[in-house]
C-alpha cells in the first residue's frame, strides 16, 4: 500500500509540474495575445493543478490502515476526491461556456473581437503536446496501480489536451482567416467548455455512484457466483452484495453446503471459497461467506 501511495504521488507530481508551467504560460499568452479562448484554456490548467493538490491529500488519506472509527479502511476517500475532480472540472466548464457565450452574443450585436496573436497559438499547440502525453503516462500507472483517481486524473489531462486542440483551430483560425472570423476564438472555448463538461459528468456518475454503493457490475457478479461454485461441495452461492471501497471490492455471499459435515469442514470450505476470490479479485478484497446446510 505504501509503495502504490508513492507511486499516485510521482504520477500526479509529474502532471503538477507540467500545468503550473502551462497554466502560466497559457495566462500569459491569453492575456498579451487577446485570446478569450487561451484564457479559459489556462483556467482549465488550473482546474488540473488544484485537483493535483487534491489527489495528493486524498490518496494520503485513503492509504491509511483500518482502525476502530473506520472499520472497512479508508478507501472512500479515493472516490470522494475522483467525485471532487469531477465537480470542479464542471464547474470550470460551465465558466468557459459561459464565458465565450458572452463574446458571441457581443459579437452577433456588433462588437468588434480582437484576433488573437501568435504567441496564444503556439501556448495552444506546446499544450497539445505536453497534456497527450501526461494522459497516455497517467493511464498507464492508473491501470498498473488499478487507481480510479489517477485514471480520473488521466481524463482531466486528456480533456486539457482535446480543449487545447479546440483551441488552437479557433485561434488559428481568427488569426489567418481575417477580422470577420475573429469569432472562432469563443465559439471554440464553447466547443471546448462543452465537451469538458461531457467528461465531468461521466467522473461524477461513477464517483457518485461508488459512493452510494452501487453494485459492481453484472459481469463481475456473474464471475464471483461462478468462482464460488467451483469450489468442491460448495453449491448455489446466491444473496451476494457487491460494493466499491475506493480501488477493492466488497463481496458478501451465501452458500449452500452439505448438512451433515462438521462445522470445521463447513469452515474450511468457506476459507477456501474466500482464498479464491482474494486470489483473483486481490488482498485486500473485503469478503464475507455466510454458511447455510442443503
Amino acid at each position: 500500500m505504501i509503495e502504490r501511495n508513492r507511486q499516485i504521488y510521482k504520477v500526479t507530481l509529474v502532471g503538477g509540474v507540467v500545468n503550473v508551467l502551462l497554466l502560466i504560460f497559457k495566462f500569459v499568452a491569453g492575456i498579451a495575445g487577446h485570446s478569450a479562448a487561451m484564457v479559459a484554456d489556462a483556467v482549465h490548467s488550473l482546474s488540473d493543478f488544484v485537483t493535483d493538490v487534491i489527489v495528493i491529500v486524498f490518496v494520503h488519506i485513503s492509504g491509511m490502515p483500518k482502525d476502530k472509527s473506520h472499520d472497512y479502511g479508508h478507501g472512500k476517500y479515493e472516490t470522494l476526491a475522483m467525485t471532487i475532480i469531477g465537480i470542479a472540472l464542471l464547474a470550470v466548464a460551465i465558466g468557459i461556456v459561459y464565458g465565450g457565450a458572452v463574446k458571441i452574443i457581443g459579437w452577433a450585436n456588433g462588437a468588434q473581437l480582437r484576433a488573437p496573436g501568435m504567441l496564444a497559438l503556439w501556448a495552444a499547440l506546446l499544450s497539445i503536446v505536453l497534456k497527450e502525453g501526461v494522459f497516455h503516462y497517467s493511464m498507464v500507472k492508473a491501470r498498473q496501480l488499478n487507481s480510479q483517481v489517477v485514471e480520473a486524473n488521466a481524463w482531466h489531462h486528456r480533456s486539457d489536451a482535446l480543449s487545447s486542440i479546440g483551441t488552437a483551430i479557433g485561434i488559428g483560425g481568427a488569426i489567418f482567416l481575417g477580422q470577420r472570423w475573429t469569432v472562432l476564438d469563443p465559439i471554440a472555448s464553447v466547443i471546448v467548455g462543452l465537451f469538458i463538461i461531457k467528461v465531468s459528468l461521466f467522473l461524477l456518475r461513477d464517483g457518485i455512484g461508488d459512493l452510494m454503493e452501487h453494485s459492481l457490475p453484472d459481469e463481475v457478479e456473474d464471475e464471483i457466483l461462478q468462482l464460488a461454485a467451483s469450489v468442491e461441495g460448495v453449491t448455489e452461492p446466491h444473496d451476494l452484495r457487491t460494493r466499491r471501497i475506493g480501488n477493492h471490492y466488497a463481496i458478501e455471499l451465501h452458500i449452500l453446503m452439505d448438512g451433515n459435515i462438521t462445522l470445521c469442514e463447513a469452515h474450511d470450505k468457506a476459507s477456501e471459497v474466500e482464498e479464491l476470490l482474494r486470489n483473483h479479485y486481490g488482498e485486500e478484497t473485503h469478503i464475507a461467506v455466510h454458511v447455510e446446510p442443503i
